[in-house]
């Protein structure tokens, strides 16, 4: 299949209209469901430009925990079989909650889970050992370009099996909201996003559906096109490609 077919990703996003989801995407600049670009917070210390600059990929992906990892369709496999397996796989789970916090991440900001969920690396698990009979292999050019970051043996074994190497015992849910950060910036950044993380009181995520974003073209960005309610409940944002 052709590198620039649309890739496909399940993620866990925070509900729409919660106070996490208002947050997270207003700092990092856009709303993945309606594509809307939005102002970002002013960081003391660090021009706007510079901070855009600073949260350029978690815009391109939208406010999200991964759980499935992008994706292109196998040869065979088509929209339909997807939205018929993610119907499947949300039924099988029941909603819960959980807290989180800003703390780095391998050099980025994130929210993370305040204590260990098995829940959150069961889902994951489930939504990548599942879906996986949908899903192209990577090229030899992604696999050389996650080779890139160093992995370790299990990881390079991961990558080759299931697309990924970050899945199953390497995974950790996260949701991403800067670049690599350093010195400085990174100081003033955690700072700023931590106080504006108390507005939200303490209050937990809730996760009780899973998202279907889609990214069309290579340099194009993630768009959340549908959520699959554990109770049964589809929310249809906009249409499925075709």
């Amino acid at each position: 299949m052709a590198d620039h077919a649309p890739r496909y990703a399940v993620f866990f996003a925070p509900a729409a209209g919660s106070a996490h989801d208002a947050l997270g995407s207003h700092w990092i600049g856009r709303n993945a469901r309606s594509g809307e670009m939005l102002a970002q917070p002013r960081i003391h210390g660090i021009a706007p430009d510079r901070f855009a600059e600073l949260t350029a990929s978690p815009r391109r992906y939208g406010l999200h925990a991964t759980l499935k990892p992008p994706f292109r369709l196998r040869t065979g496999a088509d929209v339909a079989q997807l939205d018929a397996r993610l119907r499947t796989l949300a039924s099988m789970h029941k909603a819960f909650s959980f807290g989180v916090e800003v703390a780095p991440l391998d050099g980025f900001l994130a929210w993370r889970a305040t204590d260990h969920h098995a829940q959150l690396g069961d889902l994951a698990a489930h939504c990548v050992a599942d879906l996986d009979v949908l899903r192209e292999p990577p090229s030899a050019a992604e696999l050389a370009r996650r080779r890139t970051a160093g992995l370790s043996l299990r990881q390079d074994a991961l990558l080759l099996r299931w697309g990924y190497p970050y899945v199953f015992e390497e995974y950790r849910f996260h949701i991403t909201l800067s670049e690599r950060l350093a010195g400085d910036e990174a100081a003033l950044l955690r700072q700023a996003l931590t106080q504006s993380c108390g507005d939200l009181g303490g209050s937990p995520l809730v996760f009780d559906a899973l998202a279907l974003f889609v990214q069309e073209t290579e340099s194009a960005p993630f768009r959340h096109l549908r959520s699959y309610g554990f109770d049964g409940s589809v929310c249809a944002i906009e249409d499925m490609p075709r």
